[in-house]
């Protein structure tokens, strides 16, 4: 039970002082399951970040489930995800009730015009720290593929597909980690 009530507290804390998409949530993320309760390393981490980014839904939510589900089953990613959702449904239910008559006012909507670069920062802080960690090919790679998607209107779809099958692929030409007794380490 304990760890149930951590995960919808981690979580919680990140929903209710995030703002802007889901990527906004990953410094946060990272600083509460890597590097303060410890529930994954660095490494780890940035792979499940990328699992979560091409899977279907809302990066956020994925997240949740996927660092719930690793701790504690499904109970885990149930009490992860609550804790994600929670704030946002309550703040999203007071504003329907109480400020749309606002959304015209012009001190509403400069906060909103400042909170942008915020938010951008958020989202830049993670893909900086993931590229910091990947041999320059991958950067040249990622940033190639970027330009394919910006420029040509190729789907993502089609690099995330064809970049799991490439990982599998080689993953079949790399000898696995065993002990001396020929167990996985």
């Amino acid at each position: 039970m304990k760890t149930l009530l951590q995960l919808f507290w981690a979580f919680f804390k990140i929903g209710a002082f995030t703002f802007g998409s889901g990527y906004a949530m990953i410094p946060m993320i990272e600083k509460e399951v890597v590097d303060k309760r410890k529930w994954f390393e660095k490494d780890e981490f940035y792979d499940q970040f990328a699992l979560a980014s091409s899977a279907p839904g809302p990066f956020s939510l994925n997240t949740a489930v996927f660092v719930g589900y690793r701790m504690a089953g499904w109970w885990g990613a149930f009490f992860a995800v609550l804790g994600a959702v929670l704030p946002s449904f309550v703040i999203i239910l007071v504003i329907a009730i109480y400020l749309t008559e606002f959304s015209d006012n012009r001190y509403v909507v400069a906060a909103f015009k400042g909170i942008r670069p915020a938010v951008i920062a958020l989202i830049a802080v993670p893909f900086f720290n993931m590229l910091k960690r990947l041999p320059w090919y991958f950067m040249l790679l990622g940033i190639a593929v970027a330009l394919v998607i910006c420029y040509l209107g190729v789907s993502p779809i089609w690099f995330i597909l064809g970049g799991a099958i490439i990982g599998v692929v080689l993953s079949w030409y790399e000898k696995p980690n065993t002990d001396e007794k020929g167990g996985m380490k």
